[in-house]
Formats: structure tokens, C-alpha cells, sequence
């Protein structure tokens, strides 16, 4: 747990290190491998992501057990409330991280030869991670402007919610911490799980707020390392390294090596993702990603941005400076002329097939200590994707 300036200095250094660990793997002159989305088959697993979600069916206990909370304070009205926020903002989500905290738990104890028999312990993590997303998304989603999210009105665009959205994000994220007590109160992992948690949520609020800072910046300080800075801390974090160690301490896991080494794949593997959430944000369906992107508009320090810097010659620059960060839909549709033009898209799909080759090595090196299925398997996920 980060607790005071000492230990955040501490972390902003451990940071640094996986960073480099990082950018030495990707800097490797590897002969890559043509890698193709069937490429990423891995023999039959213990078990596949999916798109089943009857994960959704345990979720109505934990309602009643948080409502329990809430009422033991005569607070029936917020109970009513609190059920309505939780079933707009969970029950359309893809629960990708809910899966990926049961999938890694399931291939970490059969990695050890351990019996898999906490499953249901792993579910109710895995909904802690995506009460932390849902929090964290509707805190996102007000500080962006944005309108839409999983193909409906984000949550404070209801005419009934507004700013009062703010405070369910709160209560979202405090409900996380009634369901730890309640089920790993008595677990030797109960301190880790807490202690990650609030780590993880520090992490995330701090990239988060380099995010808003960042985009009151001219476009043209935009730079690789400022940008993979927010990717890393706003969404690698909690998006992969959070369920993968909660599942981890969950196991039984103790070795710090094993922990350093899921860290520095998780996060690269993280990375990507940001990437492809940026290249979505502009080229992505609506229809398929379920939201309207705001990049540009917002001013935002993306990959696409940094790379058209990158790639940019004087007076293409002088477009970007003068139409970026304009809400104007003609200067918009002049950043992604100028994205086309560049041939980011190509730029990207490059950079993809790269990197996925990268972690493929990362993985390899480090399968004595974690499951190489499982790493695969969540690469697989995300390869190529379009939502």
C-alpha cells in the first residue's frame, strides 16, 4: 500500500525500472513472427474467455448483502438507488475483468498443481474489480463530456442522475471494501487484497489526473514517454495487472520474482490496450464500440497524436496545432484526414503485431513462473480487437 511521499517516490521508481524492463524487451532485434489472430491458438485450455455471462447470476447476492449495509443506517431510499446505478452501469459491460480474475485463478492453482476449489472467491474479486471499472468509468465519463457508453447515455446524462453520479462512484468504490470484509475477512490474503486495492486506486486516480492535465497542454509538448506514462498508470494497472494479482494472492502466490515478472507483461500488455482504445476512439464503429470517441475534441494526449507529431512534416504539424483540441467537427474530420493521410491505421497495425510478438517473448521467458496458456489466452482476447 502507498501510505505516504516516501513509498509513492518508492513506486514512481519501481515504475521507472518496469519501464525499462519493458522498452529493452521491445527493443530486442527479434526475428517477429507473422502473427495472425488463429496464431494465438494454445491447445486446449483449463478454460476460455467467452462471452457467457452467467458470471451475472451471483451478482444479485452481493446486492443484498451491501443493501444489508446500507439499511443497518435506516438508508432505504439510497438501497433503491444504489440496485438501479448498479444494474445501468454493470449489467451492459463486457466483464472482461471479471473473467480474466477467474481465468487467471484457475490457471495459477493448476500451474501449481493445487486443486481449484475457491472459484467462487475468484467471481466475487473479479466483481470487486468491476465495481473499481464502474467507478471508475462514470468519474471518466464526466471529466471527458462524454454522451454515450456501452450503447446507452453515459450514467450522469440521465436527466434523474446528473452530478449525483459522482457520489455513486464513491459508493461503488466502498462497496468494494464491504465485500472484502465480508468474504476474506478471515483469509491470509485479506491485508494483500485490501492493500492492493487501495494501491491499484491510487495508481489510477493519479493517471487519471495526468490525463486532464495533460490535454489542457498545446498538442505539440505531446510526447511517447508522457503518453505511455497515462497509459500505464490511467489503464494498465487496474485494467490487467489488478485482477492477475488478485487472483495471484488468491492462489496462494508469495514469490516478489513471480509477482515483477506478471507486472512488467501485464502492464506492456496493458499498454496495448490503451493504444487500441485510442485507435478505436477515432476509427472504431460507434455501433461496435458502444461510444462516441472525443479524442480529439478533448484535447487528448493519445497515441495517434504523439505519433502524427512523430511522422509529421512543418506544415502538417501547423494543421494538427491548429485543428487539435477543437470541438468543431470540420477540424475534426481535418485530424483524421491528417491520421489517414500519415497512414497511422497501417502505422498501428504494425506496432500491434510487434508488440503482441514482443509479449509472446516476455512470456516465454518467464514460464517457469507463470502459466504461458494464461498469458496467451488474454492476448488472444485483446488481439486484433474492435471494441
Amino acid at each position: 500500500m502507498i501510505a505516504n511521499g516516501k513509498n509513492l517516490f518508492r513506486f514512481i521508481g519501481q515504475h521507472c525500472i518496469l519501464n525499462r524492463l519493458a522498452k529493452a524487451h521491445l527493443n530486442k532485434t527479434t526475428s517477429l513472427l507473422p502473427l495472425q489472430s488463429n496464431s494465438l491458438t494454445i491447445g486446449p485450455p483449463a478454460r476460455e474467455f467467452s462471452d457467457d455471462r452467467s458470471g451475472l447470476k451471483i451478482l444479485p447476492d452481493y446486492l443484498y448483502n451491501i443493501d444489508d449495509v446500507i439499511n443497518e443506517y435506516n438508508m432505504g431510499h439510497t438501497s433503491d438507488w444504489y440496485s438501479k446505478a448498479l444494474e445501468y452501469n454493470l449489467k451492459k459491460g463486457k466483464h472482461y475483468r471479471q473473467m480474466l480474475t477467474v481465468l487467471s485463478y484457475e490457471y495459477l492453482m493448476k500451474h501449481q498443481g493445487l486443486e481449484i476449489e475457491n472459484t467462487k472467491l475468484a467471481h466475487i474479486l473479479g466483481w470487486c474489480v468491476e465495481l473499481f471499472q464502474a467507478a471508475i468509468v462514470i468519474c471518466d465519463d464526466i471529466m471527458d463530456g462524454s454522451t454515450s457508453r456501452r450503447g446507452q447515455l453515459c450514467w450522469y446524462k440521465l436527466p434523474e442522475v446528473g452530478i449525483t453520479a459522482l457520489n455513486d462512484a464513491i459508493i461503488f468504490e466502498n462497496s468494494i471494501y464491504v465485500l472484502l470484509r465480508q468474504y476474506f475477512r478471515n483469509a491470509e490474503c485479506y491485508l494483500d487484497l485490501m492493500e492492493l486495492f487501495n494501491e491499484i486506486t491510487l495508481i489510477t486516480a493519479c493517471g487519471q489526473n495526468m490525463d486532464m492535465l495533460g490535454s489542457r497542454m498545446p498538442v505539440k509538448s505531446f510526447t511517447m514517454e508522457m503518453y505511455r506514462n497515462v497509459a500505464i498508470t490511467k489503464t494498465a494497472y487496474y485494467s490487467f495487472y489488478l485482477p492477475f494479482a488478485l487472483a495471484m494472492h488468491l492462489a496462494g502466490i508469495k514469490n516478489p520474482e513471480t509477482f515483477k515478472m506478471a507486472k512488467c507483461i501485464l502492464l506492456e500488455m496493458g499498454y496495448l490496450y490503451q493504444v487500441q482504445n485510442d485507435v478505436l476512439d477515432c476509427f472504431g464503429n460507434p455501433k461496435i464500440t458502444g461510444k462516441i470517441g472525443t479524442d480529439i475534441e478533448e484535447n487528448k494526449c493519445s497515441w495517434l497524436a504523439v505519433e502524427c507529431l512523430r511522422q509529421a512534416n512543418e506544415e502538417q504539424q501547423r494543421t494538427l496545432v491548429d485543428c487539435y483540441g477543437k470541438k468543431d467537427p470540420k477540424m475534426v474530420k481535418c485530424v483524421k484526414d491528417l491520421y489517414q493521410t500519415l497512414q497511422l491505421p497501417k502505422l498501428y497495425a504494425d506496432y500491434e503485431d510487434k508488440t503482441c510478438n514482443q509479449i509472446l517473448t516476455m512470456t516465454k521467458e518467464a514460464s517457469e513462473h507463470l502459466p504461458e496458456e494464461l498469458i496467451l489466452q488474454i492476448l488472444k482476447k485483446i488481439f486484433k480487437r474492435k471494441e
